[in-house]
Formats: structure tokens, C-alpha cells, sequence
């Protein structure tokens, strides 16, 4: 392995074959259902997830942090498999307590190099922010460089999503119930966004085809480096990957380009019929 280790955590939606690729290592959350409890995407899949969060009468799923245990164990095990030093790239302090559990870690590591970034995103926001660590240690770079950029390259990324409903974000805690209330009173698809680690409703827009167009329009402002179109059941992100390429300036390279389902660590929140895409702009 490379010299230097990259960890994420499942918040990341990061895609299996992705981490495996890149030789990332993905710590899981806790998802609940009653009184099940698993680890995401250790225990529970994104499509069992899936398939348990649609069932009617299903209880409504909650998630919890990673534990400062099962990061300990992961860097342990990296320095173990030779790595010199790691880069562990979280999703936002505001909507985890993860990266608390792994800044604890890094403390029972104290004689150990580990970086903590809080990536003050959520899904594959997170995730493009460890590919681009990954990148650059399977380069060779050093731990504090790779670290610096990564902290760097969060200014150049966004996330834009069209949902159903705010219902599960107020469920999940993310939102207000009065803000919830106002979108759902007047049956208007919210447009979301986070900024500074925070969910924020952009728009609330009256049709869900004028959502998704206004939601391509907020994605496709500027050059776009890397993109990953984001959904959750019963959204058609083909047409919206294809839309979304189709008009973002100067063109972006196919290679850059791929498509993501939100799993068990982020999927309570939205619920189905999410669409949308975080975008890494050109720096």
C-alpha cells in the first residue's frame, strides 16, 4: 500500500468498488431500524437498506456515529499494512459526531501521524475529497501535503439536491420542524444545499420538473472538474446526468463523470425521489 493510508468514513456514499480501487479504507456508521442496529455497508447494503426503508410499516430508520474504537482499529490496521502515516477524511462535524470519534482516535494514536479533515460536507462530497487524497498518495506525496490540499479543494465543491419532501431531514434532525412545515404546507420541492457543514434549503420550487431543472442550473454555473450524480430510489438520474453534462461549460472529461446511489449513512435523511449531484469546480 502506499505510504500514506486514506480514511473515510461511510457518510461518504463512497461506492464499494470505488474504495477498493483506490485502496481507500471506509469506517462504518451505525443505521437503525427498531431495535436492529448495523453497520453500514459492513452489515447492511445499500440495496438491503434500500429495500427495508420502502417496506410498508417499516420503522423509520435513525443513524449513529462511528465509534472512536472502530477508528482506532482501522489506523491501527493501516499502520499495520505499512502505511507510514494517515489522511482521514470525514463527513462535517455539524452533522456527525464522527469526526469527534475520530479525533479521539487520533489521540490514542498520539505517537502516530494522522491528519483529521472535516470535510464540512456530507455524501460524495466527502468522497471526491479522499479520492484526491488517494490520487496524491498513490503518488507518493507526504501526509501534511495531501492533508493541506484536501483542506484546499473543499472551497471547489459543491452539493445540490432535489427532494420529495423535507420530512425525513426534519426526522432525521437536520432541519427545523417549522421549515419542514413551510415546504410541505404548500406541497413545493425544496432544492438543498450545505454550507459550512450545515443543510440549507436553497429553493423551494412548485413542480418537481422545475426542481430538477433549477437544480441542473445551480450545478452547471462554472467549469466542473469532477461530477457524481447522486439519487435515491425512484429518481431518474440518467436523464439528469445527461442533462447536467450536456450544459456544463467548456465540457468535463467522461472519465470525471459517474453516478452514485445515497446509502444507509445519508439515505434516512433524504428518503426516495432524490436527485442531484456534488460537483468538484475546476480549481
Amino acid at each position: 500500500m502506499s505510504r500514506v493510508a486514506i480514511v473515510t468514513d461511510s457518510a461518504s456514499d463512497l461506492p464499494p468498488d470505488v474504495a477498493l480501487e483506490t485502496g481507500i479504507t471506509v469506517v462504518p456508521l451505525i443505521v437503525n431500524f427498531g431495535e436492529e442496529s448495523f453497520k453500514a455497508g459492513v452489515e447492511l447494503s445499500t440495496d438491503a437498506f434500500w429495500e427495508r426503508m420502502l417496506a410498508p410499516d417499516a420503522p423509520f430508520p435513525t443513524t449513529a456515529a462511528a465509534s472512536p474504537g472502530d477508528f482506532r482499529a482501522t489506523f491501527e490496521e493501516c499502520f499495520e499494512r505499512g502505511a507510514e502515516a494517515v489522511v482521514c477524511v470525514d463527513v462535517g462535524s455539524e452533522l456527525s459526531g464522527t469526526i469527534k470519534s475520530a479525533r479521539i482516535a487520533r489521540e490514542m494514536l498520539a505517537d502516530r501521524e494522522i491528519h483529521v479533515i472535516d470535510s464540512r460536507s456530507a455524501s460524495m462530497a466527502v468522497g471526491l475529497l479522499a479520492e484526491i487524497g488517494a490520487e496524491m498518495a498513490a503518488a507518493g506525496e507526504k501526509a501534511a501535503t495531501i492533508a493541506a490540499e484536501v483542506e484546499r479543494r473543499i472551497a471547489d465543491i459543491d452539493l445540490y439536491l432535489t427532494i420529495d419532501t423535507l420530512e425525513y431531514l426534519k426526522r432525521g434532525g437536520r432541519i427545523s420542524p417549522a421549515t419542514a412545515a413551510i415546504g410541505g404546507f404548500l406541497s413545493l420541492k425544496p432544492i438543498i444545499t450545505v454550507r459550512d457543514g450545515r443543510v440549507e434549503t436553497l429553493e423551494r420550487v412548485r413542480t418537481r420538473g422545475k426542481a430538477v431543472e433549477r437544480t441542473i442550473e445551480l450545478l452547471t454555473r462554472r467549469p466542473i472538474e469532477r461530477l457524481v450524480a447522486l439519487y435515491t430510489p425512484g429518481a431518474d438520474v440518467e436523464a439528469f446526468l445527461d442533462a447536467t453534462v450536456a450544459r456544463t461549460p467548456g465540457g468535463i472529461d467522461p472519465d470525471r463523470v459517474r453516478v452514485a446511489v445515497v446509502g444507509p449513512s445519508v439515505g434516512p435523511h433524504l428518503g426516495p425521489a432524490c436527485v442531484g449531484a456534488v460537483i468538484l469546480y475546476e480549481a
